[in-house]
């Protein structure tokens, strides 16, 4: 009989960048509080900061089933009390299948392997789910206005093109301004390894 095929699935760029990821969650979030993911991907994230951030409760959720069966498979593995099994979100639904709201809402490589109007329904959609004083966090690569684009952002902005012409790494002004549409200001953007950036949404002052 063969045994069956092995559902986690492996990032490099996950396994690399958690840590510094978790660093920044560590600066940015109280010591306690509950988290939704969007877009969990592997689970790697998921277990890594769960983990690492043990007074949190962690809520992945992922549209795509193989992502799901990933995390679903670490999530059985890590054993974390705190660490809570996936669920199917896809951010762009209406209402979000979850229940909030969430003192951190946390997103990373998303907008730009998705049609832009993905960037205004996360931001809605945080915006709604976000508890009084909570955050949203979004990593990964941005391009900013009066400031010069990497080479390699560069090159990998034209490869996400050529894949899908409704991909590509998106500007910074262009996300501020979804995310004050739904009632979320920039507070803070932390430089990142590898071109990244980690953007730090909370709500804008009456």
């Amino acid at each position: 009989m063969t045994p069956p095929a092995d559902p986690r699935l492996n990032s490099p760029a996950a396994e690399r960048n958690r840590g510094p990821i978790l660093d920044v969650l560590r600066q940015v979030w109280p010591a306690q509080g509950a988290a939704l993911e969007i877009a969990c991907g592997t689970g790697l994230h998921a277990v890594h900061f769960a983990a690492g951030l043990p007074g949190w409760s962690w809520q992945p959720s992922d549209p795509d089933a193989a992502a799901l069966a990933s995390t679903a498979a670490r999530v059985a593995d890590a054993a974390l009390p705190n660490l809570l099994t996936p669920v199917r979100l896809d951010v762009m639904a209406t209402p979000w299948p979850v229940r909030g709201p969430f003192d951190g809402i946390f997103c990373a490589n998303l907008l730009h392997i998705a049609p832009w109007p993905t960037c205004a329904a996360l931001m809605q959609g945080a915006a709604l789910h976000l508890a009084p004083g909570g955050s949203l966090a979004v990593y990964g690569p941005f391009l900013v206005e009066g400031r010069p684009t990497a080479v390699g952002n560069v090159a990998f902005d034209a490869d996400l093109r050529a894949r899908n012409p409704a991909w590509g790494i998106r500007w910074l002004h262009d996300v501020e301004a979804q995310a004050g549409a739904a009632g979320l200001r920039l507070a803070r953007q932390v430089p990142m390894p590898a071109n990244n950036l980690m953007l730090v949404f909370d709500r804008a002052a009456a």
